[in-house]
């Protein structure tokens, strides 16, 4: 009898399975994923509470002898977006840090889960042995995706905390829960899209974390602005459904080019 030898092909289920319990089991091990948690749920805790801490505090220009009153935040949601109709203390301060900060956070988190790949030979013995290129830009999308919702989530109960500490006021202005719930929903839907450009510019640098990092803040401030017009805090069904639109394309069409990337450069 006549032995032959049979090569069972894996599944794509599998492939991504497989590639996922590695890179969740990875991430929840890495100190970088629970230092960006914690800068995420600190970080409008201490901003929060610092500014309404300074409110009414002077300063005087010595040149012009202009004094300037500090104003701190009146209400809680300034951490998330900017409330209709009402002209809140401290919004130069907040229009820039806000929630929205997390968007760029997560950069850090993928340039160098994804370096670090590239540069211990992990991705170049992945590729040889267990896994396709596209199964490899998926699995970091979705850890990517896991880690920035997170951030965001540890944002908003911060803020929410840095409100409650400071005694400011939770009024809406008009707006519902529902609203709040579209524009955070909304927010975690587009942070597809930069997740999505990151690890195109991660999979393109490799093993360089400082052109990956550079590359992707500078790519990501293009649309950061844009972020607070897309996901208001007044945000309805439309923006939700607009965002997962956006964040579903922009996955699949650079998820496509991060495996085209992988596919005619060196791994090394």
């Amino acid at each position: 009898m006549e032995n032959t030898i049979k090569f069972e092909s894996v599944s794509f289920g599998k492939r991504m399975k497989s590639m996922l319990k590695v890179d969740f089991r990875r991430m929840f091990k890495s100190k970088l994923f629970y230092i960006l948690i914690a800068c995420a749920l600190l970080m409008p805790i201490l901003m929060t509470v610092m500014m309404a801490m300074m409110d009414g505090s002077v300063s005087v220009d010595p040149q012009t002898g202009v004094e300037t009153v500090m104003r701190g935040p009146e209400n809680a949601w300034q951490n998330i977006g900017t409330l209709p109709g009402e002209a809140m203390g401290g919004a130069e301060v907040f229009a820039m840090c806000n929630i929205n900060m997390a968007f760029m956070g997560i950069a850090v988190f993928i340039c160098l889960f994804i370096s670090d790949d590239f540069r211990s030979g992990y991705a170049k013995n992945l590729f040889t042995v267990r896994a396709g290129r596209g199964d490899y830009v998926i699995s970091k999308t979705i850890a990517g995706f896991i880690c920035g919702t997170l951030m965001l989530i540890a944002y908003f109960i911060g803020s929410v905390l840095g409100g409650a500490i400071a005694g400011l006021s939770f009024d809406l202005h008009g707006l519902t829960v529902g609203n709040l719930v579209m524009c955070m929903l909304a927010k975690i839907f587009l942070m597809l899209v930069f997740i999505s450009i990151f690890t195109l510019i991660s999979v393109a640098a490799k093993q360089k974390a400082w052109l990956s990092i550079c590359g992707s803040l500078g790519g990501g401030m293009l649309l950061f602005m844009m972020v607070s017009m897309i996901t208001p805090l007044g945000s309805t069904f439309l923006n939700v459904v607009l965002c997962l639109a956006g964040g579903a394309m922009f996955a699949f069409g650079l998820g496509a080019i991060s495996k085209i990337v992988l596919k005619k450069t060196s791994l090394v």
